[in-house]
């Protein structure tokens, strides 16, 4: 077993920080480019919520307008004889020229109209992505803290041993494949979808044009399919992340959000939570820690194991916090220590570091069970 170079580790991770760093300023970025957007196309809105505002008040004087030329048409036609020339065609002059103005004001309405709706749905996806970067630069900024605390001591631990040594290389590949990940989501993802919205509604506009009414509308839900999509494939990446609900609202709730966001993605399998002590607040070290042992178990029961039914069970007390993963999937020999099994010693090495234990109970087709105890230490 060769000793490892703590140097050549350091410097890698060094290296890794550097790059996670760019990354986080790239997305930064981004969400600025977006929020400027935003801010203008919301001041666009305003502008044209005002002037519908006004051509409101305009159509409803014209629309009164016209009433009153008509009922002067009304008596023009019924006591001809009692006007001159002049008058009688003053009175139809003014009554074509009043309805030609209406006629205008509702086709300047209707586009108005038009225009409103598609700056709103096209604010709808820049709030989307906007909402999406700074779920992306929180979970950097984890990424960042793991690399500059948690890695660095898992490399000082992996001096004694081969096996951590290969964890700790397989998590220096796992961050740089993680990395890559969020550049290749976010630039399919929100910069295809801002880009696909402006064609689609510049498409909507030319088939309006063109085709008529009906083809556009037909353009229209095809549309919405296509932002629909790619909004609900946001939404899963971004819990596939670790959700910013974690800080904001704790384990529990993040939990449960999460397995029903994943439920929902993989639309075969049942996912079925259940909290059977406190909901409470933990120390940050064991929210974050006990959330990524779970998605990597929940993960590996739909991934590997090809689980249609999982259990999660969860409970707090003032001594403990218990947890159990219980799946229905193939299963596995666990008197057979797999090279490539690195999912299961992350977890380990997690529950150790906070002085917990995890087992693992598993058969061939019999399912697997991961149960996990961890002290609250005061």
């Amino acid at each position: 077993m060769k000793k490892i170079n703590m140097k050549s580790i350091d410097e890698i991770r060094e290296e890794m920080i550097d790059t996670v760093t760019c990354s986080k300023s790239d997305i930064f970025r981004i969400g600025e480019q977006c929020r400027q957007d935003y801010d203008s196309m919301t001041t666009e809105l305003q502008n044209i919520k005002q002037m519908m505002v006004k051509l409101i008040e305009e159509g409803n004087k014209l629309e009164e307008q016209v009433l009153e030329a008509r009922v002067m048409l009304s008596e023009v036609s019924m006591n001809f004889k009692q006007y001159t020339e002049e008058e009688v065609r003053e009175a139809y002059e003014r009554a074509h020229q009043l309805q030609m103005d209406l006629s205008i004001n509702w086709q300047y309405k209707k586009q108005l109209l038009d225009k409103r709706d598609d700056l709103e749905r096209r604010l709808i996806g820049l709030d989307k992505t906007i909402d999406r970067a700074d779920q992306l630069i929180s979970q950097i900024s984890v990424v960042m803290n793991y690399l500059t605390s948690d890695l660095k001591q898992v490399g000082e631990a992996l001096e004694n041993a081969k096996a951590k040594q290969d964890f700790g290389l397989k998590i220096i590949e796992a961050q740089e494949e993680e990395r890559k990940r969020l550049s290749r989501e976010i630039h399919d993802g929100p910069a295809q979808m801002l880009a696909n919205v402006i064609m689609r509604s510049d498409l909507i506009e030319r088939v309006y044009r063109d085709k008529g009414p009906d083809e556009a509308f037909t353009e229209i839900h095809n549309y919405k399919i296509m932002v629909r999509s790619a909004l609900y494939e946001v939404r899963r990446i971004i819990y596939d992340l670790r959700p910013m609900a974690l800080d904001d609202l704790g384990l529990v709730p993040t939990l449960r959000k999460y397995l029903q966001t994943i439920e929902e993605y993989h639309n075969q399998s049942k996912i079925n939570f259940v909290n059977s002590g406190k909901e409470c607040r933990l120390p940050a070290k064991y929210e974050v820690a006990l959330f990524r042992i779970i998605q990597e178990s929940v993960q590996n029961a739909l991934k590997h194991a090809n689980a249609c039914e999982i259990k999660v069970s969860l409970e707090i007390t003032d001594a403990a916090i218990t947890v159990m993963i219980k799946d229905n999937g193939i299963g596995f020999d666990t008197s057979q220590k797999k090279p490539e099994s690195f999912g299961m010693i992350g977890m380990r090495e997690r529950v150790e570091l906070l002085e917990g234990e995890i087992t693992f109970d598993s058969k061939i087709n019999k399912g697997t069970v991961v149960s996990i105890r961890v002290p609250l230490i005061s």
